[in-house]
């Protein structure tokens, strides 16, 4: 295991533990050990090799040996025995927000609460928010919770199937009866979630491609077993369709599949305005048969060919939403959206000086490795405890060691010292301006009391947007895809006054996030927003999700224009100093 996945097992140890009523000292060992490897500036791998995870600050003798098992087996048997001996029920109930190892004990003692089921049971009867520390509150929360969970459950994270869709493509191009092969629908419009896979084959002999198909390895149940089409789902509960057309009919069907139901019911209507009828199997003179192509058809080969038929330029699978693509493609305006090789560096990572896994010398290793001229590090600040924040002295000793950093010549890229400002409940920052000032840049986030009313939350965020030192609006709606909701907050009004106060907003770019949402950029970017894709980093690996904030920036028509970074590094030296 790496340190991020073992950071994780001592969390849900101590989760476990407290979920059993173990004492607090037990407890407190392994929530500390997981903060002290959070903390560690040392290279993990050398701690592990040269036997040293004793001397770790917060860590004892004992502890260390459970990290060095879990670091060189992947496993840890007291680990496996002690989820084994807690109720699966009761582990799903952690899945709630809100409800940590304490409460959920506190439920199982009182109610007898051992599952979801039982825990809504509860909540309807009332007898939950009868309970100390409970409440009509809390009881409101935590039936919202279940309807989520519930709907999450029937979705996946697009990042989380790039592997398993490459797995399938490259065992369907490995068939000698397969033409063409390509993933379609939501997945290839880049939806940050997605409820299924299509997957779309030209071939002249689908019986192989389907008996392959149908006996993937992982796959739990067939749905459907016919001769073109047939549906599965795999044990990691994605539901999958494959369907088989002639070679020649391949481009059709992928433009049909992939397209979102808006987006392929204005393109129907401009061919029917043209005389034709358009369907997964081609292109038709109207009201005539299927079976002969409309004169000029059979030279579509590709979804740009397609296109071009109809007088129209090429729609990236990006931007088929229905969101005003087809007018503008007839006007041959469509947007050039950005791409991943123009981002040259992000601004909204972590290191081991607050709850990054990783050295700043790690992240500027890995930064290189893209290609990029600069990165920029956002700890966090003192006000997220949780997170290991940084106090004043902290915040001066950071620009410090990123100024002698630079100064050293050991890197080509620029290193750009900012802060992730905790944006307080009243709006104002949780460190002085003097500090602020000293920094590059400033990312204000919200990390507390989600609960305010959107009239409040709206009004907090707008008054850090409006202090002169803040530079980037962090995570807008604080959202979690498939696990939280985000907080009530008027965004039209929000990018009003970050637009006002030349205020960036980023597309947080953690594939759990894509905060702000893709469907709000279009009208912002057109009335003059500058957007900064960032990752949220908090390891090396991490830094890698600026591809899903990409994917998140070209749903959103975005264009290199309108990423502050994709500028260059006096550019953006320049925009630091005066936001223009």
């Amino acid at each position: 295991m790496n340190k991020v996945e073992i950071i994780k097992v001592l969390k849900n140890i101590a989760v476990f533990l407290e979920i059993k009523g173990e004492n607090s000292f037990k407890i407190r060992a392994y929530k500390s050990g997981a903060r002290a490897l959070e903390r560690i500036d040392e290279d993990f791998d050398e701690i592990v090799k040269h036997n040293t995870v004793d001397k770790i600050d917060g860590i004892g003798k004992a502890l260390a040996e459970k990290i060095t098992t879990l670091y060189r087996e992947g496993d840890l048997p007291f680990y496996n025995l002690l989820k084994a001996s807690i109720s699966p029920g009761l582990i799903e109930c952690l899945s709630i927000p809100g409800l940590g190892g304490k409460k959920v004990k506190q439920l199982h003692e009182s109610l007898g609460i051992d599952s979801i089921d039982s825990l809504k049971k509860a909540c309807l009867s009332g007898a939950i928010a009868e309970l100390n520390g409970f409440g009509s509150k809390s009881t409101e929360k935590i039936l919202s919770g279940i309807v989520n969970l519930d709907a999450y459950s029937k979705r996946h994270l697009w990042w989380s199937m790039q592997g398993f869709v490459d797995e399938i493509i490259y065992g369907l191009n490995k068939l000698s009866s397969v033409d063409k092969a390509s993933v379609a629908g939501s997945y290839r419009r880049r939806l940050e979630t997605i409820g299924d896979l299509d997957f779309i084959v030209g071939s002249e002999d689908p019986k192989p491609i389907m008996e392959w198909f149908v006996n993937l390895e992982g796959v739990k149940e067939i749905t459907a077993h016919g001769s073109t089409k047939s549906s599965v789902r795999f044990k990691n509960g994605i539901q999958v369709d494959l369907r088989i057309v002639p070679a020649d009919r391949f481009v059709f069907a992928l433009h049909h599949f992939t397209g979102s139901k808006e987006h392929n019911v204005l393109l129907r209507q401009r061919a029917l305005s043209m005389g034709y009828s358009l369907s997964e199997w081609g292109i038709f003179t109207k009201d005539e048969s299927t079976d002969f192509l409309a004169e000029g058809a059979e030279a579509v080969e590709t979804e740009a060919d397609l296109f071009k038929f109809f007088k129209l330029s090429m729609i990236e699978p990006e931007l088929r939403e229905g969101f005003g693509e087809i007018s503008l493609a007839q006007k041959g305006v469509l947007p050039k959206l950005i791409e991943p090789c123009q981002i040259k560096g992000v601004f909204h990572n972590h290191t081991t000086l607050s709850d990054g896994t990783d050295t700043l010398e790690a992240m500027v290793g890995k930064a290189e490795l893209l290609g990029w001229e600069y990165i920029g590090f956002a700890d966090h600040s003192k006000a997220s405890f949780q997170a290991n924040g940084l106090d004043e002295s902290s915040v001066l000793s950071m620009i410090d060691k990123i100024n002698i950093f630079n100064d050293s010549g050991v890197s080509n890229l620029t290193v750009f010292s900012g802060i992730e400002c905790d944006i307080l409940k009243n709006g104002t920052l949780d460190l002085d301006t003097s500090i602020l000032e000293q920094l590059d840049y400033v990312v204000a986030s919200v990390h507390s009391s989600f609960s305010q009313s959107e009239e409040e939350m709206t009004e907090r965020i707008i008054r850090a947007i409006e202090d002169p030192n803040v530079t980037m609006l962090g995570h807008p709606t604080g959202r979690l895809l498939l696990k939280r909701e985000p907080y009530k907050v008027d965004m039209n009004k929000i990018i009003d006054a970050a637009i006002a106060n030349k205020v960036v907003i980023e597309i947080n770019a953690n594939p759990h996030r894509l905060d702000m949402d893709w469907r709000l950029w279009k009208q912002a970017i057109e009335d003059g927003l500058m957007c900064s894709i960032n990752p949220d980093a908090h390891s090396i690996n991490d830094l890698e999700y600026f591809r899903a904030g990409v994917n998140i920036a070209r749903k959103g028509w975005i264009e290199k224009e309108s990423v502050l970074n994709a500028k260059t590094t006096e550019d953006i030296m320049s925009w630091f100093k005066e936001r223009v």
